[in-house]
C-alpha cells in the first residue's frame, strides 16, 4: 500500500523566497563565515530550521519509509552523457567514478549539509533496502562503508567500491573495500535499486539533498550490461519520479537535439503540466552554429514551459577534467563563460538568473525546503493511516506459526477437542449438529411405525365392501393416523410372501385364520401354535434394517461435516495445510470405523427383535384389550348388521301382512318363535333371535391379530429409542472416544512453515508496519 496523495501537488504555492518551514522554534541565524565561495548555497538565507527540515526527510528516508510514503525528494535523471554527472560535482563538490560506458547502475544519494566551524567531512554509506533476491527488506539498512572520509579526492574510489558492493552482495564488503582490481566472481547486478548515500558536511557545503538516478541508456554492449537493462534502468527512474512529491531535476544536453533526449520525454509522460519539473540544460559550448536561440527559447521558459523554469550550467569538459580543475576554477570558468559568450551573456537581468550553478542550487534549495514544510503534517497523518490499516491487515491474517511446533500442535489439539465434545454434546444453536440429525430421527420413526401389520377383522371377500373405523386410543401417537384407517384398497392376490402377498398391505382376518389351521401339529382343539406370532413378528421387524442404517449413513454424513468444519478451523492455518490434511485424514478413518461399529450395534439390536419378548407386560396387556376390543367391535357390527337387517324386516313383515302371504324365510321364524313358546319362550320377536347366533370361528384369528398388534406398539417403540441411542453412543459421542490419544499418535509432529503466501503477505505487512514505526518515531519529535 502506498500512501494516499495528490496525483500533483501544486507547486505554485510554493514560495520563491527562503520562508522557514516551521511556524514555532528558534529564528533563522545568519552564518558569518559564509562567503559566495562556498560549494552551493552557504550563505545566511538558508537557516536552521531549514536545515532541520532536511535532516528530518533525510532520517525518514533511511527507515525506508519511503517505500510506503511520498517522501519530498530531488530526483537527478538524464540521458547517458548528458553531463548528469558534471552537474552533481558541481553542487556536491565531490568527483563522481567516471569510465566508459554506464558508470552510475543504482542510485547515489548526496546528502548536503551547512556545517560552520566543522572539517569537511564524507560518510559513505550503503542503504540496502531489497535482499539480494530483489525482496523489500523491512526497516532499510544504513550501514557504514569505509571510515570517513576528510579528503575530497578520496570520495571517488570509494564510491566506485560502494556500488560494486551493492552490484555484487554475494562478496564480503570488507574484501572489496581493500581489493585493489575487480575479481571474477564480480559477475554480479548490473543495476539495483539500493543506493550509495552520500553525507556531506562542512563549512563551504549547501543545505540539499538529492539523489542521481542511473542515466537512461539506447543500448548494451559487452560487460556493460544486457539487453534488458534498458527496461530496468527506466523502471528504476519511473519508480522515483513517478511520485507526486518527487522534484525531477531534468538534465537535457546541448549538443543533441532534446527530441532524441528520452529523459525530457519521460518527465513529461510523469508530469505533463510541468509543475514539478526544474529543467537544466548541460554543455551549452557544444550548441551547434545557429541553434542557440532555440536553447534560448528553453531560459525564456518559451519551449517546453515549466512552472519552476530552465536553468543552464557550464561545467569543466573532459580535458579540463583532465587537468585537474578545481571547483572554484570550474565556477569561476562558468561565471565568465555566461558573462562573455553570446547569446547568454544578451540575455535580460530576469534571465539570468536561470544561468550558472549556484543559482540552480538556490532554487532547488528553495523547492525542496517549501514542500517539505507543506509535506510534513501531511506526512505524519498518512503514516498513522498506514499503520492502522496494515495492523487491521495483519489481524486478518491467519495466526503466525510459534517456534514451539510441539507445544502449539498440543494445545491446537486440546482446543479441537473442547470444540468437538461442544458440538457433540450438543450446542443450543438452530444449525447445530443434534438439530441438524432431528429431522432424520423423525423420519425413521415413521418409517418403522409405517411396518405395522394392518390386520383387517373381515374377510378378503368384504374387502371392497368394508372400512375399517379409525383407532381412537392411537389418536396420542405422533404419527398422523394409520394406513389401515384408510378405505381398503383393491384387492392383491397372495403369493409372495407365505400367504400374504403384500405384508405392508391389509391382512385379512381370513388369512390369519388358515395361517393357524396349516401350523397345527400336535395341539389340543382349540390351541395353536406360538411360532404363528412370532412368523407375523419376524415379518415387520425384517423391514426395521433399511430405515435403521439410512439413519445412521444421515447422521455419519452430518456429523463428519460438522467435525471436519472444526478440523479447518483449528488446522487450517498451521504448516502450509498439511497439518489440517493429515488431521483430516485421521479424523475420517476413525469416524469410519465407528460408522462400522455403529452398524454391527444397529444389526444387533435388531437380530434381538427378530424373537418377541417384553417384560412391559402391563403396557402390552393394555394394547392388547384395545386391538381386541376394536377387531371384535369391527367384525361383530358387520355379522350382526346383517342378520338384524333381515330379522327387523320379519317385524315389519308379520305387522302389516299378519301370517298370511309371508315369505319362506318369514314362515320359518314364525316356526321357530312357536317352537321357543312351546318350551316356555314366550312373547319372542324375530329380532330376539340374535341372541342365538353361535360363536365366531375366527375368534382365535381376531385374538393373536390383537396379541401381534399389541405387541408391535411396544417392540417399535422400544426400538425407535434404542436405535439413535445407539447411534448416538457408537458413532456421534463415541467419537470423541480415544480421538485425543489418537490424534496424538498418528499425527506427525513437524515444524510449522505456515502457508507461504500468508506468510509472505505477514512478512511484507509487518516490514512495512516495521518502517511506519521508525518514520513516526522520527516525526514524534516535532508533531
Amino acid at each position: 500500500m502506498t500512501a494516499t496523495t495528490p496525483d500533483t501537488i501544486d507547486f505554485r504555492s510554493i514560495s520563491r523566497t527562503s520562508s522557514s518551514p516551521f511556524t514555532d522554534g528558534p529564528e533563522p541565524v545568519d552564518h558569518p563565515n559564509h562567503t559566495k565561495d562556498g560549494v552551493g548555497l552557504s550563505n545566511a538565507e538558508l537557516g536552521q530550521k531549514r536545515r532541520y527540515a532536511l535532516d528530518l526527510v533525510n532520517r525518514l528516508h533511511n527507515t525506508g519509509v519511503q517505500t510506503d510514503i511520498d517522501l519530498p525528494q530531488i530526483a537527478v535523471i538524464g540521458n547517458q552523457s548528458a553531463g548528469k554527472s558534471s552537474l552533481i560535482e558541481a553542487i556536491s563538490g565531490i568527483t563522481l567514478p567516471r569510465a566508459s560506458g554506464t558508470c552510475t547502475r543504482c542510485p547515489t544519494e548526496c546528502r548536503l549539509k551547512y556545517a560552520p566551524n566543522t572539517q569537511w567531512t564524507c560518510v559513505v554509506k550503503i542503504r540496502t533496502i531489497t535482499d539480494s533476491t530483489g525482496q523489500s527488506l523491512g526497516q532499510a539498512r544504513n550501514d557504514p562503508f569505509g571510515d570517513v572520509i576528510h579528503d575530497k579526492a578520496e570520495v571517488e574510489e570509494r564510491i566506485r567500491r560502494a556500488q560494486r558492493a551493492i552490484l555484487n552482495p554475494h562478496i564480503p564488503r570488507s574484501q572489496i573495500l581493500i581489493s585493489d582490481e575487480e575479481t571474477d566472481d564480480e559477475k554480479g547486478l548490473t543495476f539495483s535499486s539500493n543506493c550509495v548515500s552520500l553525507e556531506i558536511s562542512g563549512p563551504d557545503v549547501a543545505d540539499l539533498s538529492f539523489c542521481d538516478l542511473p542515466g537512461l541508456i539506447r543500448s548494451t554492449s559487452g560487460k556493460e550490461g544486457t539487453a534488458n537493462d534498458i527496461q530496468l534502468v527506466q523502471g528504476l527512474v519511473e519508480s522515483y519520479i513517478k511520485k507526486p512529491s518527487c522534484i525531477i531535476l531534468l538534465t537535457v544536453s546541448c549538443e543533441t537535439d532534446p527530441q532524441n533526449q528520452g529523459a525530457l520525454q519521460l518527465a513529461r509522460d510523469h508530469d505533463p503540466k510541468g509543475l514539478r519539473t526544474v529543467g537544466v540544460l548541460t554543455k551549452p559550448d557544444r550548441i551547434s552554429a545557429g541553434d542557440e536561440e532555440d536553447w534560448v527559447g528553453f531560459i525564456k521558459n518559451e519551449t517546453h514551459e515549466l512552472l519552476n523554469n530552465w536553468f543552464c550550467v557550464k561545467q569543466p569538459n573532459s580535458n579540463e577534467l583532465r587537468d585537474g580543475i578545481t571547483w572554484q576554477e570550474a565556477r569561476n570558468r562558468e561565471n565568465e563563460f555566461f558573462a562573455m559568450k553570446a547569446p547568454w551573456c544578451d540575455l535580460d537581468p530576469m534571465y539570468q538568473r536561470y544561468l550558472r550553478t549556484p543559482n540552480l542550487v538556490e532554487r532547488l534549495s528553495e523547492i525542496l525546503s517549501s514542500l517539505i514544510s507543506k509535506r510534513l503534517p501531511e506526512i505524519h497523518n498518512e503514516l498513522q493511516q498506514i499503520m492502522q490499516k496494515t495492523r487491521e491487515d495483519l489481524n486478518k491474517l491467519p495466526k503466525e506459526p510459534s517456534r514451539d511446533p510441539l507445544s502449539d500442535i498440543s494445545a491446537m489439539i486440546h482446543r479441537f477437542s473442547v470444540d468437538l465434545s461442544k458440538v457433540l454434546e450438543g450446542i443450543p444453536e438452530r444449525d447445530g449438529l443434534l438439530q441438524s440429525i432431528r429431522p432424520a430421527q423423525e423420519t425413521f420413526k415413521k418409517d418403522i411405525r409405517k411396518t405395522a401389520p394392518q390386520f383387517r377383522p373381515y374377510e378378503k371377500r368384504y374387502a371392497s365392501r368394508r372400512t375399517m373405523p379409525k383407532l381412537k386410543f392411537l389418536d396420542h401417537e405422533e404419527v398422523e393416523g394409520e394406513e389401515q384407517d384408510e378405505e381398503v384398497e383393491e384387492y392383491c392376490s397372495p403369493g409372495q410372501v407365505g400367504y400374504f402377498g403384500n405384508l405392508n398391505g391389509p391382512i385379512y382376518v381370513d388369512e390369519v385364520f388358515r395361517r393357524l389351521q396349516d401350523a397345527r401339529t400336535r395341539e389340543l382343539p382349540g390351541k395353536y401354535p406360538y411360532i404363528v406370532e412370532e412368523w407375523f413378528i419376524k415379518q415387520a421387524t425384517m423391514q426395521w434394517l433399511a430405515p435403521s442404517y439410512r439413519l445412521c449413513e444421515v447422521v455419519y454424513q452430518t456429523a463428519l461435516e460438522h467435525v471436519l468444519k472444526l478440523v479447518g478451523k483449528h488446522f487450517a492455518e498451521f504448516g502450509q495445510g498439511l497439518l489440517e490434511r493429515q488431521a483430516r485424514l485421521i479424523v475420517m478413518k476413525h469416524m469410519e470405523e465407528r460408522f462400522e461399529v455403529t452398524k454391527d450395534r444397529i444389526k444387533w439390536l435388531l437380530d434381538l427383535e427378530h424373537r418377541p419378548f417384553t417384560m412391559n407386560t402391563h403396557y402390552w396387556a393394555d394394547y392388547r384389550e384395545k386391538f381386541y376390543s376394536y377387531y371384535k367391535g369391527c367384525r361383530e357390527e358387520d355379522l350382526s348388521h346383517e342378520l338384524s337387517s333381515s330379522l327387523l324386516g320379519l317385524d315389519s313383515e308379520r305387522k302389516t301382512k299378519g301370517f298370511i302371504g309371508l315369505s319362506e324365510n318369514a314362515m320359518a321364524v314364525n316356526e321357530a318363535l312357536a317352537s321357543l313358546a312351546k318350551v316356555g319362550f314366550t312373547g319372542l320377536k324375530p329380532s330376539n333371535l340374535l341372541r342365538l347366533v353361535a360363536a365366531d370361528e375366527m375368534e382365535p384369528a381376531l385374538a393373536i391379530m390383537a396379541d401381534i398388534r399389541a405387541y408391535f406398539q411396544v417392540a417399535y417403540k422400544r426400538f425407535v429409542d434404542n436405535i439413535p441411542l445407539a447411534i448416538d453412543h457408537e458413532m456421534v459421542r463415541g467419537f470423541e472416544r480415544d480421538l485425543l490419544s489418537l490424534v496424538f499418535s498418528e499425527l506427525g509432529i513437524h515444524g510449522p512453515k505456515g502457508s507461504e503466501i500468508f506468510a509472505a503477505r505477514r512478512e511484507e505487512m509487518m516490514k512495512k508496519l516495521e518502517r511506519m514505526r521508525a518514520g513516526s518515531e522520527e516525526l514524534s519529535r516535532i508533531f
